[in-house]
């Protein structure tokens, strides 16, 4: 199989560390903000650190909203571009691409410190092929204050105060509040699922 993976340009800072991942497995990536680039490439990454505002500006100026909403290739969000795959963040009251069906809320850690910053287990709640060859409950990291609450369409979770999905997955659409990046080999197993990801896979 042949991959053309686009990392979209989100103006976030965790752009190249996106695309040493994929380097590190073997992929090249590119990262761009072109509309006919992204919508021919086979694989789409939208990544992002930061506030979900300031992302959503980058995409509004480059009309790629309606854009990343229709595409039919395997997408995937990584922590703040998972959030703004839901329909809305609380974080400056800002619309999503509304492809995910949920909503995005502040953290309620309880008594522990915000951001969630470290590695925590995530358990698996449904199948995803992202999770192939991966151990049951792997080990991520994490760097986020904000988190989509457990539905229907979260196929892993994490805890950390209170449950939140750490993965989330609808047609083929697909999300993660870590930063596969940063994970280590997990992450980069998660990373080589992600681009061996075809229309034939099996979707939610």
């Amino acid at each position: 199989m042949t991959t053309s993976l686009v990392i979209v340009d989100t103006g976030c800072a965790n752009l190249n560390s996106v695309r040493y991942a994929f380097a590190r497995i073997g992929v090249t990536a590119q990262i761009s903000t072109n509309a006919a680039t992204i919508q021919t490439a086979s694989h789409v990454v939208l990544p992002g650190v930061g506030t979900a505002a300031a992302a959503r500006r980058q995409l509004e100026q480059h009309d790629l909203l309606n854009v990343l909403a229709n595409l039919q290739q395997p997408v995937l969000g990584i922590c703040l571009g998972m959030q703004l795959l839901g329909t809305h963040s609380v974080e400056g009251e800002v619309l999503g691409l509304g492809v995910v069906p949920i909503l995005t809320e502040a953290l309620n850690t309880q008594q522990f410190p915000v951001p969630h910053m470290g590695w925590n287990r995530v358990t698996p709640l449904q199948d995803s092929p992202l999770l192939r060859q991966l151990p049951s409950l792997p080990w991520f990291y994490f760097v986020h204050s904000y988190a989509m609450p457990v539905t229907s369409w979260t196929t892993a979770q994490c805890t950390y105060g209170e449950q939140f999905s750490a993965m989330v997955q609808h047609n083929n659409y697909f999300g993660v509040q870590f930063h596969p990046e940063r994970s280590g080999s997990t992450g980069l197993q998660l990373l080589r699922n992600f681009v061996e990801l075809t229309d034939a896979n099996p979707r939610s």
